[in-house]
């Protein structure tokens, strides 16, 4: 198994010449072997450009792994999930809730939502990012999250409503729009307060977290 979970907060990568992997910078704990890590600038040729524009553009800087060995990786001591991606369907997830991918993996910016203007105004609003980074190939992922991600399956024909704020990743062939559901009670103070909400379809599967707290850098 080439990523390990050590505890809920802590995951171990095995590093070889043929999978170096990519990570949130400032979130390798420790080493063993012989493992080399470097700043990732953007796009370009070899390991660093495997980033893609996605995570640059979203201001999460990175850091590659190469060589032969293990890795621990963290970050603040958030909860970790893996995810074994096989190729099937992309994963889609905010760049902030990436700690480690294998750099084989390819990432692109994807469009949250429609709706031109007013979804722009809503994104400000809930703070979930317009856009969201897309990940494909087959390879593993550990994503960060507050208090652990548990997943929710959409199946064909039904809508599952997400909290911006505790929205994770999703994986599989749907479609996230970004709502407003703001009525009366809300505009006296007197509603929930769950007045933004992701609408995803499709069939798949959408990891939510148990917060709605965003990640800190």
């Amino acid at each position: 198994m080439a990523y390990e979970l050590l505890n809920s907060k802590v995951v171990a990568v095995d590093v070889t010449g043929q999978r170096p992997v990519l990570s949130r910078r400032g979130a390798m704990l420790g080493y063993s072997g012989r493992v080399a890590f470097a700043p990732v600038h953007g796009q370009g040729t070899g390991v660093g450009g495997m980033v893609g524009a996605a995570l640059a553009s979203e201001s999460v800087p990175m850091m590659a792994s190469t060589g032969d060995g293990k890795a621990l990786f963290g970050h603040r001591g958030l909860h970790v999930t893996v995810l074994d991606l096989d190729g099937s369907a992309p994963l889609l997830v905010e760049a902030d809730r990436l700690l480690v991918h294998d750099a084989a993996l390819q990432t692109s910016v994807q469009f949250l939502g429609q709706g031109g203007l007013k979804a722009m105004v809503r994104g400000m609003a809930t703070g979930q990012g317009l856009f969201t980074t897309q990940v494909n190939g087959v390879g593993q992922v550990a994503l960060l999250s507050h208090g652990g991600a548990f997943p929710l399956q959409v199946q064909p024909g039904e809508t599952v409503g997400v909290d911006p704020q505790a929205y994770v990743a999703s994986k599989g062939q749907l479609s996230l729009d970004l709502s407003a559901k703001v009525g009366w009670r809300e505009a006296v103070g007197r509603g929930s307060g769950e007045a933004f909400q992701i609408h995803v379809t499709g069939t798949g599967t959408v990891w939510v977290q148990a917060s709605e707290q965003k990640v800190k850098a």
